[in-house]
């Protein structure tokens, strides 16, 4: 399989659009949502070197975005600043589970609070992921986490691209609802 490149230069043109809608369905604020794509273009331009080729670009842009959102509710959420969540699901010990953030250069130090609650994080989510009805968790974590395209699961699972979105959309709620009741309560 061929190595992806990046080109930079045709970003905006390519992945502005998609980047906004897919941030603004999460922030549900124009500002912010154009600042976060603007993040992640920067973010993506310095971490170009650590761009390994292993993704599409779309999806290595993406999953800087995904970053810049958790890092914006953080800050909403908490006094304690910028965090980058780092953490593997490890499902029956296959490796196949790993966020692909892992894989993308953060320009920010951690000190050691930051990695505490990013553990922290980390294991609510994985304790949240395993309390969803098992199509939702499996659909989730092919799409989200993984990366997969909607193309490819549809086949893989017999569903329809619509049929896929409203359990993703489903599994979203349920996290974020036992997110907020397990973990930020912790904060």
């Amino acid at each position: 399989m061929p190595k992806h490149k990046l080109n930079p230069s045709k970003w905006v043109d390519l992945y502005a659009d998609y980047l906004f809608n897919y941030t603004i369905s999460r922030v549900n604020d124009t500002i912010i949502a154009e600042d976060l794509v603007q993040d992640t273009f920067l973010a993506g331009l310095k971490s170009a070197e650590n761009f390994k080729g292993e993704a599409a670009e779309r999806t290595w842009l993406i999953s800087i975005l995904k970053r810049k959102i958790i890092d914006h509710y953080r800050k909403i959420n908490s006094n304690k600043g910028k965090a980058e969540v780092k953490m593997d699901l490890n499902f029956d010990g296959e490796q196949e589970g790993s966020w692909l953030e892992q894989k993308v250069a953060d320009t920010y130090d951690l000190n050691a609070e930051d990695a505490i609650q990013n553990k922290e994080l980390g294991l609510a989510i994985q304790d949240c992921l395993t309390k969803l009805p098992k199509k939702q968790a499996e659909v989730f974590i092919k799409k989200t986490i993984q990366g997969m395209e909607t193309e490819d699961i549809c086949k893989e699972l017999n569903i329809t691209a619509s049929n896929l979105w409203v359990i993703i959309h489903r599994a979203r709620t349920t996290l974020m609802e036992c997110l907020e009741n397990n973990w930020y309560k912790n904060e």
